[in-house]
């Protein structure tokens, strides 16, 4: 049972064929002088402790050392023991409101962009939870199943926009009925996150709050805005060029409905914070969160593997250590032994 911890170093072992193409060339360059200089063999005798041998040891040495520092760095990791790990968490659904009036700027930078802030900041204070994610203008949109992918999630979540539901309002009971399709599991523990302005244009919120609360899923709202309100921006290539327009002419200002808000989580017995700070938003949905029974995901086992970088790397110093005294010309007892008959007649 092993792993390779960065199996791209393993392309640094293409220069070992290069360096040996290399070698081979330098022999043939060397051979070609020495027959440009005189004869052979009488070059040998100018040179009788010149060894043939140790310069191939050598490249032998230098490439088995370069190969222990590449698979060092390739950290190879072998399985030692398993253990079962357990995953405990709760669902949770975020379901962000993306209507038109969401792009009001009465909040910097504007109302999405600030729930898009908050939520994104509660997934990087989340640990083992499951998540999912919703979108809801007039009717509601599922964007994201339940997964413990967080940064798949993340994607998502910057890619929402207006334009992603064709139909404009706010259907706040079309969100919280699809967000609960979303519950796979009926013993998990449930919370669903509405992140909104609170401008209900549908029918049967509360209603759909109540239904939630039977099937054990709490509801935290969250509301974005301000009560004062501000006009709803239309911008062309970014640029905001006018203001939506009621039928009278009348530049239209949406306003924070946080009443509305506190209602349907009252409902679930969970509850509402305001979403001006997100500092204050991840620490109340953090606070609720431990407050919230664990259930457990699954449990599997997993391998535990320990590195062995060490015993390559200790390998290749000792090696090049060794590559250090050997010298080019014959070993002293090598030269007696004569395993070439390289000795003079």
């Amino acid at each position: 049972m092993y792993e390779l911890d960065e199996p791209k170093y393993l392309y640094l072992l293409a220069v070992i064929p290069v360096l040996l193409l290399l070698f081979f060339y330098n022999l043939w360059w060397k051979k070609k002088k020495q027959r440009e200089f005189g004869n052979p063999q009488l070059v040998r005798r100018l040179s009788p402790a010149s060894s043939v041998f140790k310069p191939v040891l050598k490249l032998v040495t230098i490439l088995l050392a370069l190969s222990g520092i590449i698979i060092a760095l390739v950290n190879p990791k072998i399985g030692t023991k398993t253990e079962t790990v357990k995953r405990e968490g709760v669902d949770i659904v975020f379901a962000i409101d993306v209507s038109k009036s969401m792009l009001a700027e009465d909040v910097a930078p504007s109302r999405l962009e600030k729930a898009k802030q908050i939520v994104s900041q509660i997934i990087n204070n989340l640990g083992t939870d499951r998540i999912g994610i919703i979108g809801y203008a007039g009717s509601a949109y599922p964007v994201l199943p339940i997964t413990t992918d967080y940064s798949v999630a993340k994607m998502f979540l910057q890619n929402m926009n207006t334009d992603m539901v064709s139909s404009q309002g706010t259907a706040i009971g079309d969100a919280i009925e699809l967000a609960e399709t979303f519950y796979d599991d009926p013993q998990t523990s449930k919370l669903l996150i509405l992140v909104t302005d609170g401008e209900d244009h549908g029918q049967g919120s509360e209603e759909a709050a109540a239904e939630a609360r039977k099937k054990g899923i709490k509801i935290i709202t969250v509301g974005v805005g301000t009560e004062k309100g501000g006009p709803i921006p239309l911008k062309v290539n970014g640029r905001t060029e006018s203001y939506k327009k009621d039928n009278q002419g009348e530049t239209v200002i949406t306003k924070l409905y946080p009443n509305d808000l506190k209602v349907i989580a009252e409902r679930t017995k969970g509850g509402y914070v305001y979403g001006g700070s997100t500092r204050d938003v991840t620490e109340y949905v953090k606070n609720a969160l431990d407050n919230i029974e664990k259930t457990e995901f699954e449990s599997k086992e997993i391998a535990l593997y320990e590195s062995q970088f060490q015993w390559f790397l200790g390998a290749a110093f000792l090696l090049l250590f060794l590559e250090m005294f050997m010298l080019d010309r014959k070993t002293a007892w090598i030269r007696k032994l004569n395993l070439f008959n390289e000795k003079e007649s």
